[in-house]
């Protein structure tokens, strides 16, 4: 295992951060069209418009944040604001009554 030695130390803790939202995110998405629609009693109409703005929103924000990300040249900030946006806003969903 020398190879692990090689690798800086952010880049690990980086990879430790992304294994743990993105299985917080595969547990908690799957949920959120059940919640949706039986919960909080939205049709399915509603239901795509969610996953539309949800979808376009994700689309963009990825290619201004690439963007800005070579404009500003502190990736680590950018990174950092948004594994903490993703992880404030899960118990967001925890605490919602409305659509």
């Amino acid at each position: 295992m020398k190879f692990l030695k090689d690798i800086p130390g952010n880049v690990k803790a980086l990879g430790f951060v992304s294994l743990f939202n993105d299985t917080a995110s595969e547990m908690i998405y799957p949920l959120l069209p059940i919640l949706l629609t039986s919960v909080l009693g939205i049709g399915a109409e509603v239901l795509g418009i969610i996953e539309g703005i949800a979808e376009t929103t994700a689309s963009l924000l990825k290619l201004f944040s690439g963007w800005i990300s070579d404009k500003l040249r502190r990736r680590k900030f950018l990174v950092v604001i948004g594994y903490c946006l993703a992880g404030f806003g899960r118990p967001i969903i925890a605490v919602t009554r409305y659509w």
